[in-house]
């Protein structure tokens, strides 16, 4: 059974950091790309990051180009998000998903296959 675990959210005043993880099981991890899509209240999912499986290439929505850093370590099948500069318009849970071409990084969100349960970023002083 495929898991994908995210970790790191909490409260965080802005211009504050935070590191997000996800952590994956059940899949062969290496050869999926990897993307962080985020949902505020009362808006739709969207896109915000992704890494093909290798981490040779990233792609980032344009609210968060400069500020967030996407990448990933195939030894601990985990994948990362690191926020900087944090706003209150970055308040959403924050969810990984895995995509079986290795190659994508797409913005799309039907592309991946698997999705975990969100972790909750709040910026708010």
């Amino acid at each position: 059974q495929v898991q994908l675990v995210e970790s790191g959210g909490g409260l965080v005043q802005p211009g504050g950091s935070l590191r997000l993880s996800c952590s994956g099981s059940g899949l062969t991890f290496s050869v999926y790309s990897m993307a962080w899509f985020r949902q505020a209240p009362g808006k739709e999912r969207e896109f915000v990051a992704a890494i093909t499986s290798t981490g040779s290439e990233t792609s980032y929505a344009d609210s968060v180009k400069g500020r967030f850093t996407v990448s990933r370590d195939n030894t601990k099948n985990a994948f990362y998000l690191q926020i900087a500069s944090l706003k209150a318009e970055d308040t959403a849970v924050y969810y990984c998903a895995a995509n079986r071409n290795s190659y994508s990084t797409s913005n799309y969100s039907p592309r991946y296959n698997f999705w975990g349960q969100g972790t909750q970023v709040t910026v708010s002083s």
